[in-house]
């Protein structure tokens, strides 16, 4: 990958156990993205997703290792990164426009009233809630306090934006046109997404690579898959894409089996590698470190091949 835009390097944590010693969440993740492109990561509950959410936001620091963004370590919170969390979080007591206006105001602070309303209207038309301007959340549907929030995170034009499962809670119809609409926002206006998922299918339909983490604690990232189906898709014609099914049960299965068994398998191909190469120096492309490696994240069997070394 060329454009490292977001990079990802060695992060660890790790948390205080009761009786001593500390329980390690995930360890080692290496991972970088480029400008515009969008991610999702999948695992099992447990394994630091959110963690690693709250890391790429500032929240809470790393225990080893750094992120870096648009060539800035991430020291804590910042405007230039957006999330959206599973609830929509609106103000109840302001309208659709006085919270994505509070929002504007939050990074623009000496805004023009009438400049802050137009970058705002700006968001809420994006979203699809041009005439909702003036209803408080409780006159909402879920669907549509959801798009407030979307629209409140794209108005402050971040570098990233953070999503947390901001589907999980929509029925299936109203889950499918959001996602619709976020694929379309993505793709006219190039945002860069880190998105968590559980669902298999959302993240094949949104994401151009799938992260696959294994089970925590101790959790690694494990794969990182490339989605082979063109960028410009639509949702009634994914499922029919030949290789649609291929890359769908190949994260299933991991998520099924590979991923308790990964650590184990690894330990196994270290072991086969140190054996069939004693006495013998590596050769180059298997001494070269994680950091190195980094640099090749952007296909999974390159990723194994890190594992392996």
């Amino acid at each position: 990958m060329t454009d490292k835009f977001i990079s990802i390097e060695g992060i660890s944590k790790r948390f205080p156990a009761s009786g001593g010693g500390s329980t390690t969440v995930f360890e080692e993740l290496w991972l970088s993205m480029a400008r515009g492109e969008f991610v999702c990561i999948i695992g099992h509950s447990g394994c630091g997703k959110t963690t690693v959410l709250n890391i790429l936001a500032g929240l809470e620091p790393p225990s080893d290792g750094t992120v870096i963004v648009d060539n800035q370590s991430i020291e804590g919170p910042s405007l230039d990164r957006a999330v959206i969390f599973q609830s929509h979080a609106l103000l109840p007591w302001l309208t659709v426009m006085g919270n994505v206006a509070y929002a504007v105001a939050s990074k623009w602070r000496f805004m023009r009233k009438d400049n802050l309303h137009r970058q705002a209207q700006k968001f809420i038309d994006l979203v699809g809630l041009t005439g909702a301007e003036h209803k408080r959340p409780a006159e909402l549907s879920g669907g549509m306090r959801q798009r407030v929030g979307i629209a409140r995170a794209l108005s402050i034009e971040p570098k990233i934006m953070l999503m947390d499962e901001p589907f999980s809670a929509l029925d299936a119809l109203t889950r499918g046109t959001l996602q619709d609409e976020v694929r379309r926002i993505c793709l006219e206006t190039g945002q860069t997404v880190f998105m968590i998922t559980h669902d298999v299918d959302e993240a094949i339909y949104l994401a151009d690579r799938v992260v696959l983490m294994t089970n925590g604690p101790n959790a690694v990232l494990a794969e990182i898959v490339e989605n082979p189906l063109p960028k410009e898709r639509q949702r009634d014609d994914v499922h029919r894409h030949p290789l649609y099914y291929g890359v769908r049960n190949h994260i299933i299965d991991f998520l099924v089996s590979r991923s308790r068994s990964f650590a184990e398998e690894m330990k196994g191909r270290r072991r086969g590698r140190a054996s069939s190469n004693s006495g013998h120096e590596l050769p180059q492309s298997c001494a070269q470190t994680p950091k190195e490696n980094s640099h090749d994240t952007c296909r999974s069997h390159r990723k194994n091949s890190r594992h392996q070394a």
